[in-house]
């Protein structure tokens, strides 16, 4: 499936893939003229905007053409890759353009698609950009599936899900319902792994409603990953493209009366990213207050939830429970009974929410709501409690298995479809200054 913003690409590249140069298209190597159609016109918007690395002029386009994305994960990924150069136009139609681009500040190729609404300005429908692996040249990415194929996939997804899945009944229940649509004929006309993949991953949820829950397709093959940690090999280049992302971590600062923040937009794995953590965190040591910017924190890992919030609390806290359906056991997560640097315990705390906070973001927000500990200032969270794991269809599908469910040890449930609800709604976008007023007004009556 193609990637539905920039930022998930860098994390395939780091998860997928182990090397970093392609060999795609080595005779492509001169900018190309771009179609003077409305999804080419979107095209050389998007790059101009993109490539200029001008917050304003991106905050511009991203208004104008594509405003479900967030202009912050673009730049920090613009940053990152230091813009693309066109290398060659695959495929061109007044609503839909496929291209070959290359990072200036890498050897990384990528074939993107851009998608486009009737009228002016061309408003983006579905943009995407896809890593090419090692070894593979963009022809090779241009992977028809047949009606074996769809089949197949299909029994692999079910096999996965009636297996892994949370809950066995919805697990039954979304079987029933794409066997129903696959009897139709629904599936029949669809040659275009992408679109196959996406209609599977929506007639899943229709029924389970669950985000967590989405088929993947990969033109080029999918290697095959052993049982088992990952290799030193994968390690090390997970550390590589973590330093590069500064773990998520994108702002730490004191800010007016003395009131700490700090905004990340992970939760990595400590094992690598404990050390910058540790960092922000002491950095923050003799603030007054402090603010968690959490509006674009798409999730990570719970180990790293317990690692910050450690810093909140004086004695060991227990944050939350994972119950695993295959194993029905439960694991526990509690604060460290040891962090480096002070801790804010007894210093008010503020975490802001959006629509984009999610699966671990929500658990630091949710452990911390109902623990009393912090006031949650922003918009509703996305609703995401299940944790994922990938498993191997084939060599060009995967399919993303919630496998577990939180348990809150305070309210015996999770935010699982309903979200985190903020203590004080108000716009994403006005969460900061009102975290901010609220703080002076605490801090200022003691």
């Amino acid at each position: 499936m193609f990637y539905p913003s920039c930022l998930a690409l860098v994390l395939s590249l780091a998860t997928a893939w182990t090397q970093q140069h392609s060999t795609a298209d080595p005779q492509a190597t001169t900018q190309t003229a771009i179609p003077d159609t409305a999804a080419g016109r979107t095209l050389k918007a998007w790059l101009t905007a993109f490539n200029s690395g001008d917050r304003a002029v991106m905050d511009a386009y991203y208004k104008k053409y594509d405003p479900s994305k967030s202009v912050d994960d673009e730049k920090r990924f613009r940053d990152m890759t230091g813009g693309f150069d066109l290398l060659k136009i695959l495929k061109s139609e007044p609503l839909h353009v496929e291209f070959l681009v290359k990072e200036k500040r890498g050897d990384t190729q990528a074939i993107g698609k851009i998608d486009v609404k009737e009228g002016e300005p061309a408003l983006v429908s579905d943009f995407g950009l896809r890593a090419i692996p090692p070894g593979t040249s963009a022809s090779d990415l241009d992977f028809k599936i047949d009606a074996k194929t769809r089949a197949s996939v299909i029994d692999g997804a079910i096999e996965n899900l009636n297996a892994y899945y949370v809950s066995p009944d919805l697990a039954k229940k979304m079987e029933d319902a794409v066997r129903a649509h696959q009897k139709k004929g629904e599936y029949d006309a669809m040659n275009d792994g992408d679109a196959f993949a996406k209609k599977l991953t929506e007639d899943f949820r229709e029924v389970s409603h669950d985000k967590h829950l989405g088929v993947d397709f990969s033109p080029a093959k999918i290697p095959e990953r052993p049982a088992g940690p990952p290799n030193a090999e994968q390690i090390a280049e997970y550390r590589k493209q973590m330093e590069k992302m500064n773990c998520g971590f994108d702002k730490v600062e004191i800010l007016a009366g003395n009131v700490g923040y700090v905004k990340f937009d992970m939760f990595a794995d400590p094992d690598i990213c404990g050390p910058t953590a540790v960092a922000a965190m002491n950095f923050l040591g003799n603030v007054d207050a402090i603010i968690f910017d959490l509006r674009e924190n798409g999730g990570g890992d719970p180990k790293m939830v317990a690692l910050i919030s450690t810093y909140l609390f004086s004695t060991q806290t227990h944050l939350n429970d994972l119950w695993e359906r295959k194993s029905d056991s439960t694991s526990q997560y509690w604060t460290l009974p040891y962090v480096p640097g002070k801790r804010l315990d007894g210093k008010p705390a503020y975490v802001l929410t959006s629509k984009q906070t999610f699966s671990g973001a929500e658990e630091f927000t949710y452990n911390l709501k109902n623990l009393g500990r912090a006031t949650i200032i922003g918009e509703t969270t996305g609703g995401g409690a299940h944790p994922v794991s990938g498993h191997r269809i084939d060599d060009h599908f995967m399919i993303g298995v919630p496998f577990a469910k939180a348990v809150n040890p305070i309210s015996k449930t999770n935010w699982e479809g309903t979200g985190v609800e903020p203590d004080v709604k108000v716009p994403a976008a006005d969460a900061l200054a009102t975290a901010e007023k609220l703080a002076a007004e605490k801090l200022g009556s003691k």
